[in-house]
């Protein structure tokens, strides 16, 4: 930071304009409650206007006085606008009422003010184990020495080894409560940075969405070159570390079962004494949904830039088309109006209508004519017969019976796998049989393919030899 940036930003960043505000504490009051608190990501002006009066009316009669006296939908006007950007007002698709969210550098003055009060408890022990966790993955993660590697999980198999052995022998070592508050402060503390952290993604992401509609409607020069342009800013921000990182976090919690694990996990630490001692926020038992949600949210401002591509194409395609076809209609008017005032004489005769171009390599290469070779011999009625068995061999592996099997197997069990399903019901016959429960697998929604895993599949063939098929681990679901 140097003094020159420091007062650019006190000009022009919301956030310093809230905290230099003359109602500031009206204003990052009210926000947190009509967004933070309850995590809302799209407030339409009736439902906002609606808060914001009963937030007046109440300060009113605290104070005994009209301390606000603007409407409250004036005030909301004033929040949104360019100089103060507060707020963003926008207008989602299909509805003629304007929504309100939250803006990311409001978020960051609000969490400051949040952050001024004194912390009746401030955790260090929790935050040091945190830097050490996070020092060990960045050097294990980065080791190429694979010795170095062996050992380093060799050290941590003995640690555990002797955890279990005290363990077994009886002596547990159990965090006490002050240990229990310290990390559900910290953790807390980081799931409510993780919701601030989604609206400031959005955020990016919707600046980019604005600066191609900018482009689009200003551009003036080749749709490819226009293509190119947006494509690489949006490969850009896919590729940034930020990208890759909120990439990872939504293929994490989209797992479901990440989320029955937190789910199982919150619901255990909440219950316990010393957190219920703190009174913590209950929202925090269901916070991953509120993580899904704001990522949602960032989802959908990606679907919208992907949307305007496609309009801009569309567009563009049916102004060409219009343009062609606005030409051959201004020949066609031309022509008719020109049609027996002109003498036929005046018109330059042409040979072709179009120059004939033949090129020397279009010319085929000489191939002689095929000339047929005729046996006059007669063949003999007393050869002997072609046998026909071939045709009456055939294999016909029936899928309705492989469907009634896999069904009668799911009957007792929620899921089965392949090895296990030919396992009750041995292959009849062969590879072909084998290849029709691998048809079923892939036409089926609820079975599962894992091309990482294997299994075995073992039968006895017509001549009584055993054979054996190594497969992708294919499962069967209820």
């Amino acid at each position: 930071m140097d003094y020159q940036q420091l007062l650019i930003q006190r000009r022009s960043h919301p956030a310093w304009r809230l905290l230099a505000a003359d109602n500031a504490p009206m204003i990052a009051s009210f926000l947190h409650a009509a967004f933070i608190a309850p995590n809302m990501r799209a407030v339409s002006r009736a439902q906002l206007a609606s808060k914001l009066d009963d937030y007046l009316y109440h300060l009113h009669e605290v104070a005994g006085e009209v301390l606000f006296p603007k409407a409250a939908g004036a005030y909301l006007d004033d929040w949104a606008a360019d100089e103060r950007g507060w707020l963003r007002k926008y207008y989602p698709a299909g509805q003629d009422e304007a929504h309100y969210d939250l803006a990311s550098s409001t978020e960051l003055a609000i969490d400051w003010l949040r952050n001024l009060g004194q912390r009746n408890f401030i955790g260090t022990e929790s935050r040091l184990m945190t830097v050490f966790d996070l020092l060990h993955q960045i050097v294990d993660g980065t080791e190429l020495d694979p010795r170095a590697r062996i050992a380093e999980l060799k050290r941590k198999k003995a640690d555990i080894d002797v955890e279990i052995a005290q363990i077994s022998a009886g002596r547990i070592d159990l965090m006490d409560a002050t240990q229990v508050r310290e990390r559900f402060i910290q953790m807390a503390a980081t799931a409510r940075e993780l919701l601030s952290d989604f609206r400031a993604v959005d955020h990016n992401f919707r600046s980019l969405d604005r600066q191609v509609r900018e482009q689009i409607a200003t551009w003036d020069g080749s749709k490819g070159a226009l293509l190119q342009a947006i494509f690489g800013q949006r490969d850009l921000i896919s590729e940034t570390d930020e990208g890759k990182s909120f990439r990872a976090f939504w293929d994490l919690l989209m797992s479901p079962a990440r989320q029955d694990e937190l789910t199982e996990l919150l619901k255990r630490v909440m219950d316990m004494a010393p957190v219920r001692e703190l009174e913590a926020d209950g929202r925090l038992q269901r916070i991953h949904y509120d993580w899904l949600e704001a990522g949602e949210v960032t989802q959908r401002t990606v679907a919208r830039l992907s949307e305007q591509l496609r309009r801009y194409l569309d567009d563009q395609a049916w102004l060409e088309n219009r343009r062609i076809m606005q030409i051959m209609r201004d020949i066609e008017q031309r022509a008719l109006a020109l049609r027996g005032q002109i003498d036929e004489r005046a018109f330059m005769e042409l040979d072709a209508p179009a120059p004939m171009l033949v090129m020397p390599m279009e010319r085929t290469l000489y191939a002689p004519p095929f000339k047929p070779k005729i046996s006059q011999q007669v063949l003999s009625d007393e050869s002997d017969p072609l046998s026909a068995d071939a045709l009456f061999e055939q294999i016909y592996v029936d899928p309705a019976r492989l469907a009634a099997n896999v069904r009668r197997a799911l009957q007792t069990r929620t899921h089965i796998t392949l090895a296990t399903l030919t396992a009750d019901f041995p292959l009849e016959q062969g590879l072909a049989e084998l290849a029709g429960y691998l048809k079923l697998a892939t036409q089926d929604r609820k079975a599962v393919i894992d091309d990482d895993q294997s299994e075995q599949v073992h039968w006895t063939d017509e001549q009584g030899r055993a054979r054996q098929a190594t497969l992708p681990l294919i499962i069967y679901s209820a």
